[in-house]
């Protein structure tokens, strides 16, 4: 096997023992979900020809929905695309009305990244090598370079915001040409969608409009098309933690962001979205709970349900907008942890910290403690196994046998079935409760 860097080795280890999906180094331990990936990179392939695609990412808690998203962000990555992603929470919505849209869009801009800058972050450095092919583009055609981006992004008009858009890539070109960092900042301010009042932002930028709860998507969009004039193949969109509208215990508050989601699933399946993709990650009962759930919002049901002919065929439909993480076989497992034991050693088969026979053990006492739920829903065997290799690597006198048996697995709650609720700020009509009882659970 490859020698894994150091710094990618550490992150793995650090995210795994934390129970969360490492940011880097995902291909060193990746194990099967095959035909959805496949149908992730159809998806991909679709978007960089001009297309769309949008996909709910379904799974049962702690079933690997995020390592899932994070797995197509990397290789959207690969593929020159540009990625945001961002956890919906109780601040962060898809429709609000007092700032938690807004809120989702400045973390997604935050999190913004290349196969350059996988991190996050490469919201300068998407805009400077926009503008860095526009002066090419100029010297060939002896123009201005501003009358030049004016003319690229003259088709972004057509679009909600297009045409401030378009002014404030403008004015960051003047502010990069004349050393004026305070409007170049407030450009990309703008763009972040961290300007709150109009007057500010037409003081600074000479502009009408601000991102606001109402335009985050549309900008969006903006941003997709913009992206591919940067020179990228176009945009993905990873939207985790969706239960937390599921959870959100005013009927009409949540109808608002299912009608969002209907806006946005219309225009990719309709094409009237373009270099542009959803991946949706949520819990089945955010799926298909009948009085909370997407399938309360009718023309969501409609659209969302299951491929009768697959569940006469007992297969699966991996082109529907729902796609449904099978588990990972005991078998499949038992090579995620060979993969995590190789990431320990940095690749190095002489380094490894237990033998092969360790690891059936392992799995055998996990199987013993909580039933196939080792597998279902692995997180915690996961963080138990990390958590033993780090004791192992710092006293190698240990024996494992003596450890393995000490070890307790958890099996995991699913949080998402508790109703909580909304802060007295998040919506003006939250007092009216229209669905109290039903946020009563067992």
């Amino acid at each position: 096997m490859a020698a894994i860097r150091p710094r990618e080795r550490s992150a793995i280890i650090q995210s795994l023992r934390a129970g969360v999906t490492p940011r880097i180094g995902l291909e060193h331990i990746q194990v099967g979900r095959v035909n959805e990936v496949k149908a992730l990179i159809e998806d991909l392939d679709r978007i960089c020809e001009g297309g769309s695609a949008f996909r709910l990412i379904i799974g049962d808690f702690g079933a690997g929905k995020s390592f899932f998203l994070q797995l197509i962000r990397y290789i959207a990555l690969e593929k020159g695309m540009v990625a945001v992603n961002a956890d919906l929470s109780p601040d962060r919505r898809l429709q609000a009305s007092n700032g938690q849209a807004r809120n989702l869009y400045q973390e997604l801009t935050r999190n913004i990244a290349t196969r350059a800058h996988p991190e996050g972050n490469a919201m300068i450095p998407i805009i400077e090598k926009f503008i860095t092919v526009q002066r090419s583009e100029a010297e060939k055609q002896g123009k201005d370079v501003e009358v030049l981006i004016k003319e690229k992004l003259s088709s972004l008009s057509e679009l909600v915001g297009g045409y401030d858009f378009a002014k404030v890539i403008a004015a960051y070109w003047r502010g990069y040409n004349e050393d004026n960092e305070e409007l170049k900042a407030a450009a990309v301010r703008y763009l972040r969608g961290e300007y709150s009042t109009r007057t500010e932002a037409r003081n600074d930028l000479d502009v009408r409009t601000i991102i606001d709860d109402s335009s985050v998507y549309d900008h969006l969009k903006l941003l997709a098309r913009f992206v591919v004039q940067a020179g990228y193949k176009g945009l993905i969109v990873n939207l985790d933690e969706m239960v937390n509208l599921y959870k959100i215990s005013n009927q009409r508050s949540r109808s608002a962001n299912y009608e969002q989601i209907l806006r946005i699933l219309n225009d990719c399946l309709q094409g009237s979205a373009e270099y542009l993709g959803f991946l949706l990650g949520g819990t089945p009962e955010f799926l298909i709970d009948p009085r909370k759930g997407l399938y309360s919002y009718e023309a969501l049901h409609s659209r969302l349900a299951e491929n009768s002919f697959a569940q006469i065929a007992n297969v699966v439909d991996y082109t529907s907008p729902v796609l449904m993480l099978e588990n990972l076989h005991p078998e499949e497992l038992y090579v995620l942890l060979c993969n995590i034991r190789n990431v320990f050693a940095g690749g190095d088969k002489e380094k490894y910290l237990l033998p092969d026979e360790a690891l059936t053990a392992f799995l055998q006492h996990c199987s013993n403690r909580i039933g196939d739920a080792y597998f279902r829903t692995p997180r915690n065997t996961i963080k138990a196994f990390t958590d033993l290799l780090a004791i192992l690597a710092q006293n190698p006198d240990l024996k494992w046998q003596t450890l393995i048996e000490g070890i307790n697995v958890a099996n995991e709650s699913d949080p998402s079935l508790v109703t909580v609720k909304n802060d007295a700020s998040s919506d003006k009509d939250d007092s009216n409760d229209e669905d109290a009882l039903t946020a009563f659970t067992l």
